[in-house]
């Protein structure tokens, strides 16, 4: 199958995890021997226009980064490829409208692979784009909830979450420090004092705790713990390579997930598929939620106080290294859902 990405940045312009996710799919299908080409803005030197990396082939469309001249670009660069499925991004979303127009012209079906809405960008694009596409793929049933929003039809938009190697959840060696973790970017919209103060009120019980990341808020979160009086037991440990983060999960007993934003819990995902217990706080703009309802070793809840009460509570199941129900989560298998797609919209 021959598929054309259409997205004006690419990681080598500055890593996001939408960025990210895109290139693994890309990746993941040019492993597969799919024909793969990456049409962009010009993001390494030199002057030639296009080159290969690991089975992908990057084409510019422009030199710079300029939505409005990509888009206008776009179709003469797409019928030189001619690709059976059109896998574009939606933000900025003037080249996904490129895209789809594109789409049009030469009938080769676009999808979207939404991830989330941009504050720079401009809401009536979006609901031209989600309207526009053949299909829009989301991380998450928030993020659809939003697509659906802008005008997409439900029938067009598809759940396709994050991934992980569940080979390197049975592999790696078991850390067990802990009792209980938070690992994320500790940006503001972090919200770790929902954990710091449900900690707080375990200080009779004998516990300790790891907070994994860095960032802006660090300094504060560290100064809460030590006011709660809880810092001899809390660990910051700062950002960790990926190998050491899934040691820490599997010997640690419960994670936690207090974030008031989140398009998808890749973290909680993680730990979960490590055989964490999780606590997550419900969030109107977190998808974390989505991970543990209906699950047995999961638990929602609303205030600090309850989630000490939950950290007690759960404290009586049995500890695990591996849940295997988190294999649907494989590379492998979620890159199975992403092919599916293009074959239902060319078969169509």
């Amino acid at each position: 199958m021959r598929v054309a990405f259409v997205s004006l940045f690419v990681p080598g312009h500055g890593d996001t995890p939408a960025r990210s996710r895109t290139r693994r799919v890309a990746r993941g299908l040019a492993d597969r021997g799919h024909e793969v080409t990456w049409l962009c803005a010009r993001w390494w030197g030199g002057d030639h226009a296009a080159f290969e990396e690991e089975g992908i082939s990057y084409r510019s469309v422009t030199a710079d980064p300029a939505p409005s001249a990509f888009a206008a670009r776009l179709p003469v660069a797409l019928r030189r490829v001619d690709p059976d499925v059109v896998h574009a991004v939606n933000s900025p979303p003037t080249p996904g409208l490129g895209a789809t127009v594109a789409g049009t012209l030469t009938r080769t079906p676009v999808v979207v692979d939404w991830w989330r809405d941009h504050p720079a960008d401009a809401a009536r694009r979006y609901r031209l784009l989600a309207r526009s596409a053949d299909l829009v793929t989301t991380p998450s049933r928030t993020v659809k909830t939003r697509v659906r929003e802008h005008g997409a039809d439900g029938d067009e938009v598809r759940v396709v979450p994050e991934s992980i190697d569940f080979d390197l959840v049975e592999e790696a060696p078991v850390d067990d420090r802990f009792d209980a973790v938070y690992s994320r970017e500790l940006d503001r919209h972090a919200n770790v004092e929902t954990f710091l103060l449900g900690l707080a009120e375990l200080r009779d019980r004998d516990w300790t705790a790891a907070v994994v990341g860095d960032g802006p808020e660090r300094g504060r979160i560290e100064s809460m713990a030590k006011d709660l009086r809880i810092d001899d037991r809390v660990s910051f440990l700062g950002d960790l390579p990926l190998r050491e983060r899934v040691s820490l999960f599997k010997g640690t007993h419960v994670a936690v997930a207090t974030a008031t934003w989140e398009t998808f819990a890749t973290e909680l995902l993680w730990a979960l598929a490590c055989g964490c217990v999780a606590l997550v706080e419900y969030q109107a703009d977190s998808s974390a939620h989505e991970l543990v309802e209906g699950r047995a070793r999961g638990r929602l809840v609303t205030t600090p106080a309850e989630l000490a009460d939950e950290f007690v509570s759960v404290a009586e199941l049995e500890r695990k290294t591996v849940e295997r129900d988190f294999a649907e989560y494989d590379h492998d298998v979620v890159l199975d859902r992403y092919v599916a797609a293009y074959r239902s919209l060319t078969s169509d």
